[in-house]
């Protein structure tokens, strides 16, 4: 009995420690990289962000190349394995019929971002990237646009500051798709406190209910990460 006693008591320790000292979200949620890759014609800018900076890539369209300006801006948020350099160029000239310019953030611990990577960390590192931008654009609209991982963060942004509208492509509700969809197997006894350990400000079911500006959502019925019900939770809050 007492040995038995002992490798329970052992157990929960380690189930205890685990819990409150590793991790788990940051490492389960986001996969940073910083290896090169080609941006195009994007053009690299950086922003202090606390005690290191956040790498911005940004792009123009053909319309606005000509005009020398451009009417409206797009700050866009990537997938929790993606990076800006490789999307942003091509992106800015799918809107050669508008003068937009494109702005793409590199989540800390990705790219030239510095680290570390962590949940915490990208919601600050969105409204940095936003405060920035509206320096450049003044009165000129910014939308935003997520994909992903990237659309809690901008579903953020759009929660606290003022934005012309939003895109969103599968937007996670991460507490909920972690709590629903993977707890079944452990009981909800990891999936409990990683869901927990989520930060607040990357509640898309909260800021979705927040949000007042029009938004574009795009839903993937076959996404195998990011379940259509739980898409659909935060479309119904908005």
């Amino acid at each position: 009995m007492i040995r038995k006693d002992g490798l329970m008591i052992g157990a929960l320790a380690l189930y205890l420690a685990i819990i409150s000292l590793v991790p788990l979200p940051d490492r389960l949620m986001l996969f940073p990289s910083s290896y090169l890759i080609d941006a195009g014609a994007a053009k690299r800018r950086s922003i202090s962000f606390g005690s290191g900076e956040l790498e911005i890539w940004t792009a123009a369209s053909k319309l606005a190349r000509e005009k020398g300006r451009a009417d409206l801006y797009v700050l866009r948020f990537y997938g929790n394995a993606d990076r800006a350099e490789r999307w942003v160029a091509d992106e800015a000239e799918m809107w050669d019929d508008r003068a937009v310019e494109v702005w793409g953030m590199n989540y800390p611990g990705f790219g030239g971002s510095t680290g570390p990577a962590r949940l915490a960390r990208i919601g600050p590192a969105g409204l940095a990237a936003f405060d920035f931008l509206k320096q450049t654009a003044s009165d000129r609209p910014i939308f935003v646009f997520g994909a992903s991982m990237g659309a809690t963060v901008a579903l953020d942004v759009a929660a606290r500051r003022e934005v012309g509208g939003l895109i969103l492509q599968n937007p996670p509700a991460l507490r909920e798709n972690v709590m629903r969809q993977f707890g079944w197997w452990n009981l909800w006894l990891l999936a409990g406190p990683l869901a927990r350990k989520i930060p607040s400000e990357l509640d898309s079911v909260a800021n979705a209910r927040a949000i007042r500006s029009p938004a574009i959502f795009l839903l993937s019925g076959r996404d195998e990460v990011v379940a259509p019900r739980y898409q659909k939770l935060v479309v119904d809050a908005y």
